[in-house]
């Protein structure tokens, strides 16, 4: 599903981010990538949505070699692949259906697909009857919510969440968690980059901790290597 070979990342100021890292996420995995602040683990996930490109080595994504995509190209990659963010990133002159919509509509998808999935996805997330606020009309983890919808809305595959609890409270950040339990076990691939110790302590997932740029520890429930 995703497969880093002896990636490297330097950044024109000289910062080495990434040290010849390889690992392999699996198809249905959930996957925690922890690390202080300027570990690397910012620019993993940079690099796995192409916005940054390693400085050597091999990203595989769905059996392709995204270090090869040409910027046309990029686009067609992002399908494949839903993001949440910290910060919601939510339209803010888009109502809560229309946010979700526009997911569908980037991908060209046909008007009466859209009407269908989106309620529908809407449901999945417990934000249903919210369909004609705005963001602005949100709490915190509503937002999140609707974020969740947008990602997940084309069946992409794979869910990569940045920070996706950091500002939220502890109560929220567990309804949030929950969710991504459940698009997880609906056979989607989660990669969650997070601070957060004590939801990776309490879910035992795998865990990737990242630090100074090198892979220090790749872990399962129980402690086993997972890079079988």
């Amino acid at each position: 599903m995703i497969s880093l070979q002896n990636v490297s990342k330097t950044y024109p100021n000289g910062t080495r981010a990434m040290k010849n890292v390889s690992l392999n996420i699996k198809k249905g995995d959930f996957v925690f990538v922890v690390g202080s602040s300027g570990s690397g683990k910012s620019t993993l996930i940079k690099m796995l949505l192409k916005e940054e490109d390693p400085t050597s080595g091999k990203i595989i994504v769905n059996n392709k070699d995204i270090t090869k995509l040409k910027r046309k190209q990029v686009p067609y990659l992002r399908r494949e692949i839903g993001t949440v963010f910290q910060d919601f990133r939510l339209l803010p002159n888009k109502t809560v259906y229309d946010n979700v919509a526009f997911a569908m509509q980037v991908v060209e998808a046909n008007p009466k697909e859209i009407r269908r999935a989106v309620p529908v996805t809407l449901g999945l997330v417990g934000i249903a009857k919210k369909f004609k606020c705005y963001p602005h009309q949100l709490s915190g983890g509503e937002q999140q919510r609707v974020a969740l919808a947008r990602a997940i809305v084309n069946d992409s595959p794979i869910l990569i969440a940045d920070e996706p609890t950091g500002n939220l409270d502890p109560e929220t950040a567990w309804e949030i968690m929950k969710l991504l339990q459940d698009i997880n076990k609906r056979g989607v691939t989660v990669v969650m980059a997070t601070h957060e110790k004590e939801i990776v302590d309490t879910l035992r997932k795998r865990v990737i901790e990242i630090d100074n740029g090198v892979v220090i520890r790749d872990s399962c429930e129980g402690g086993y290597d997972c890079e079988d």
